[in-house]
């Protein structure tokens, strides 16, 4: 880790190399899989990446990209005239870092005080990283002892690659090459979005989903989300890389991430019953993703605030231990307010209208306040509840699964429809009997009417939901052998 470290910081220096020996003109560049043949930057790069070779171009801010060198297997040029990645060939081997003559000569001299430095910055980050861990372990101990179940931990994807920088995925370089490189398997979702493929990279099962065009904005969201937040938590799902791909004469836009193979919570509780105990875990680790969502974390790696506002059962995924992730921030609000900003995006694209919050529909919710934007996460998370908890069995006793509201609007509601249901009439799901004799699923039953009400001030954050919820696993006397889902 010490030598990685040292290495990383030789390869920035020849990055600030870069950057103070081009002109500052932008140059045309060649470029590869774009919509055009040539494009325009500040910098020219060529890169080969397991075989597949790309040319393209960076802005200033993307300049860091060229110390993607360190990566193993891949090789890039960097260059500052126009053109002059156009005729780049690759050597007989690909050329390792420590074998360019170039990087010999930028830091032989340095070399002594490069690796001192890199000792003592590898001390301090590992001894803050153990005081984080004791941190985190004291304030927020393991809230559920399930077993680790049989999802694929991605491990040597991102031990191979490593992650750079602030963003969660794998470097930007290898994303823009790894498309190419997966074999689409099978369809295993269809919706307004676009299509959600299995697909095989790398020996691992990943998820890919592809846009339509009339939703690239969530695209361009989430990649820019993934790509600069670092949100690496077992109940967010896994992301692995964004790319844009040209197949059959056009253009497609991927989002890789970890696969999973239950599917959707609103896929799984379609076949599935549940005991307590499960419906626990679920609601539990759904609550659990939400708080780290909404949370700002002020440390070297930590994350601005973020509103998912599309919070719902389709765009929850289920895995085999029996938590949840939570997926899709196409539409996700991002705010810190060490920073002082709020960036709500531009997509044009609206929420889910079943699951809007009623300030949502009738139009008075602060879009200029970030505490608005949790409040109707809040109001999605307790409908969510109440789908899983229909499908929990008590006393030989569930319900069939049915959307929110069901009872009252039709299976495409318009946003007056929901309106009317929502704000006019202030009508809420309701609550079967068999629900009040059992503990746990009285207490969920309790958090889900705080959660609903009209008010946003009033309802529950998304930290007490966890708390409760946590505090009630806690006092229950069970096995937990038994929540693998064997489905």
């Amino acid at each position: 880790m010490e030598a990685a470290a040292g290495f990383l910081l030789l390869l920035t220096l020849m990055c600030s190399s870069l950057n103070t020996v081009h002109s500052g003109r932008r140059v045309n560049c060649a470029c590869e899989n774009t919509y055009t043949d040539s494009c325009v930057g500040f910098v020219c790069f060529f890169t080969w990446n397991h075989g597949q070779v790309t040319k393209g171009s960076f802005e200033k801010d993307q300049m860091e990209q060229c110390i993607a060198n360190g990566i193993p297997n891949v090789f890039v040029k960097c260059c500052y005239t126009d053109y002059c990645n156009a005729n780049l060939t690759l050597p007989e081997k690909p050329v390792e870092p420590s074998e360019s003559g170039s990087v010999i000569v930028l830091v032989v001299v340095p070399l002594l005080v490069l690796l001192l430095l890199s000792i003592t910055v590898c001390v301090f980050v590992l001894w803050l990283r153990s005081k984080r861990q004791h941190d985190l372990q004291e304030h927020h101990p393991p809230m559920l002892k399930l077993p680790s179940g049989a999802d694929p931990t991605y491990g040597d994807i991102f031990d191979e690659f490593c992650t750079s920088g602030s963003g969660t995925g794998l470097p930007y370089l290898v994303q823009r090459t790894m498309a190419r490189q997966i074999s689409l398997v099978e369809c295993v979702g269809k919706g307004r979005y676009g299509e959600v493929w299995r697909g095989t990279w790398m020996g691992e099962n990943v998820a890919v989903k592809i846009f339509s065009s009339r939703d690239e904005q969530s695209w361009f969201r989430e990649t820019e989300i993934y790509n600069t937040v670092q949100l690496r938590h077992e109940n967010i799902l896994g992301f692995i890389a964004s790319d844009m791909t040209s197949k059959n004469s056009s253009t497609q836009l991927w989002l890789v991430t970890h696969f999973h193979e239950l599917g959707s919570l609103y896929d799984f509780l379609q076949y599935s019953l549940l005991d307590p105990e499960t419906c626990l875990c679920m609601c539990l680790s759904i609550a659990s993703g939400l708080v780290h969502l909404h949370t700002e974390i002020l440390t070297t790696q930590g994350k601005p605030a973020i509103a998912h506002r599309d919070l719902k059962s389709r765009n929850i995924l289920v895995k085999r231990n029996g938590q949840c992730c939570i997926a899709d921030l196409g539409l996700a609000v991002i705010h810190s307010q060490s920073n002082d900003y709020l960036d709500v995006g531009n997509n044009p694209r609206v929420g889910t209208k079943r699951y809007m919050a009623p300030e949502v529909l009738d139009e008075s919710i602060r879009v200029d306040i970030f505490e608005s934007y949790k409040q109707t996460d809040i109001w999605a998370l307790g409908l969510v509840l109440w789908e899983i908890t229909r499908r929990t069995n008590v006393n030989g006793i569930v319900e069939e699964y049915r959307l929110p509201f069901f009872d009252v609007v039709p299976s495409d509601p318009s946003f007056e429809e929901m309106k009317k249901v929502v704000c006019v009439d202030q009508y809420r799901p309701c609550l079967h009997n068999r629900l009040h004799s059992h503990p746990i699923l009285s207490a969920i039953a309790k958090i889900m009417k705080e959660c609903w009400f009209q008010s946003p001030s009033a309802r529950l954050t998304a930290l007490r939901v966890r708390k409760t919820l946590a505090k009630l696993d806690q006092d229950q006397d069970y096995s937990t052998d038994k929540l693998k889902l064997d489905v």
